[in-house]
């Protein structure tokens, strides 16, 4: 008999293959269980989920997200899909910076929401931010700021005037970035161009006294 449910790992997060035809709600029950049975398995990890096997709404994402928050410890950072290597990187730098905080910032905090409707979220710590920054709304930090989703609005980082603070976003599409001293503001051009939902992850820092925009890795992050 075929499994509603199959859980299974790769680099950094898990992949969730659900039946495409059993009602939602009974799917969720199971979801449920089988994270329950595997809480000490998996312990605390921080990782990403992939969905695979059937389509799911934003709500019936975000329930899935909460029947996994209810029964297991583990904190998943970001969806993805399992087989886009960008994607993969991204994970791969997220678990590397949250390492990093852990290590040497007992301060840095994580935020879990979006900020819209001219939002201002402000911190003197660095920040891991579970949502979407939407345009008019803002995210400011003394030290460094990672947006686990779209960063459409603005971002100050370095907010004690280091210019060696960065901003990493999922999907970079900002209406203003500072860091330190140093200003960005994208082109006209680049303000109007149409949200895509390919993931294009991407880190802004300061290089030659400018902000630089640039493709997320490991290897980069590893340098700040």
């Amino acid at each position: 008999m075929k499994e509603a449910v199959v859980i299974k790992s790769f680099p950094n997060g898990i992949a969730l293959r659900l039946d495409a035809e059993l009602p939602f709600d009974k799917l969720l029950e199971v979801i449920g269980y089988k994270f329950s049975e595997a809480r000490g398995f998996f312990g605390n990890a921080t990782m990403a989920l992939s969905i695979e096997g059937r389509r799911v709404s934003d709500a019936e994402e975000l329930c899935i997200l909460d029947a996994i928050s209810e029964n297991s410890d583990l904190h998943i950072i970001c969806l993805v899909g399992q087989d886009g290597e960008t994607e993969k990187k991204f994970v791969k730098a997220i678990s590397h910076m949250e390492n990093k905080f852990a290590e040497e910032e007992k301060d840095g905090q994580f935020y879990r929401g979006s900020l819209k409707n001219r939002d201002v979220l402000e911190t003197e710590n660095s920040i891991i931010m579970l949502g979407d920054v939407h345009p008019g709304s803002a995210v400011i930090s003394a030290k460094n700021i990672i947006v686990l989703g779209g960063l459409y609005g603005e971002a100050y980082a370095g907010g004690n005037g280091r210019e060696g603070a960065f901003v990493a976003a999922l999907e970079m599409l900002p209406e203003r970035i500072k860091i330190g001293d140093f200003k960005y503001r994208p082109n006209s051009k680049q303000a109007k161009k149409v949200l895509q939902p390919k993931v294009r992850p991407k880190i802004a820092y300061v290089k030659n006294e400018r902000i630089i925009l640039d493709t997320l890795t490991k290897d980069l992050l590893s340098t700040f």
